[in-house]
């Protein structure tokens, strides 16, 4: 009885130990949960300088077929590092921060639609010794996977579109509405508060993020404030429809039928638009189904990839 009391004591100053230090020191705790998830996915943080004065920054990890996977918009290449875990030991996954967000660079007077990420991207794939891959994307990484696909068909062997952007001819979506009304985007953060709003309207089912961490999460995405809203403006004004039309890339399109910033019904115009398209619709999940069910997601994926591989 001695001995449970003891370790229970020890179990509840551990506990304790931790939040203070997660309060006294949140950006040390904030590098320290995300190394050890990228060390869990077999992740490795990586940069290059490229032609062009192009910096970026990538995670890398896994061997096999190269897997490109693309972050939407204001958001980073850990948003990918969760469903990572379950894909590194079948692919090389490679998973950058575009251009203007996270850790790569940030010119303020590039051209940031979709075409022109999707040409930056290829650079850099090139310099890493990749002329065929697959690709996936979240969100604005979708419109931007599609139109790689379109630009580069031969050299795009699948793709894997989640909750994807650039078809704006789809019923509007919550997030529409409120930009039409409000002229105020959802999507964007100039506070601490504004952002810790942005993971509710998002996800249906977020991971849990101590509020702390959330706050320094935060830091970036406010000081990334005007060059978001201008990225925001030029990726909405250009569509990928009329490139995708006919399309015969193999490719899973996925939504969360929750999904508050692209309305779901998105999944079936893409659907009519590509041939060898099919489509997954995740219930109870919101915008990011590779975060909110990191396990499924990456299950629906192996399969996808598998049917491709017998039609081989």
């Amino acid at each position: 009885m001695r001995i449970i009391k003891v370790v229970l004591a020890l179990i509840i100053i551990c506990i304790l130990a931790g939040i203070g230090f997660l309060y006294l020191a949140p950006e040390k705790t904030t590098k320290l949960a995300i190394d050890i998830e990228r060390k869990r996915s077999g992740l490795e943080r990586k940069e290059i300088n490229l032609p062009g004065k192009l910096h970026y920054v990538y995670l890398e990890g896994g061997k096999g077929e190269p897997l490109i996977l693309l972050h939407g918009f204001g958001a980073d290449k850990d948003n990918f590092t969760r469903v990572a875990r379950f894909l590194t030991p079948h692919y090389r996954v490679i998973i950058p921060d575009h251009l203007g967000f996270g850790e790569s660079g940030h010119p303020q007077d590039a051209d940031y639609r979709a075409g022109a990420q999707a040409a930056r991207i290829r650079t850099l794939a090139q310099a890493l010794g990749i002329t065929k891959l697959h690709l996936g994307g979240s969100s604005m990484g979708g419109h931007i996977s599609m139109m790689y696909a379109a630009l580069f068909p031969d050299e795009v062997k699948s793709l894997w579109l989640l909750d994807p952007g650039g078809v704006w001819s789809a019923p509007p979506s919550e997030l529409g509405k409120v930009i039409t009304t409000t002229g105020e985007n959802p999507l964007m953060a100039r506070s601490e508060d504004e952002f810790a709003k942005i993971f509710a309207f998002v996800m249906a089912d977020p991971p849990f993020i101590p509020r702390p961490m959330l706050n320094v999460m935060a830091r970036e995405r406010i000081r990334n404030y005007e060059l978001e809203k201008r990225i925001f403006k030029e990726l909405t004004a250009d569509s990928a429809e009329k490139y995708v039309t006919g399309l015969k890339t193999p490719t899973l399109i996925v939504f969360g039928d929750k999904d508050r910033a692209i309305n779901p019904a998105t999944a079936e115009v893409l659907h009519k638009l590509m041939p060898r398209s099919e489509v997954i619709i995740m219930p109870g999940v919101g915008h990011l189904p590779m975060l909110e069910q990191p396990r499924k997601s990456a299950e629906d994926y192996l399969k996808f990839r598998a049917v491709l591989d017998q039609a081989k």
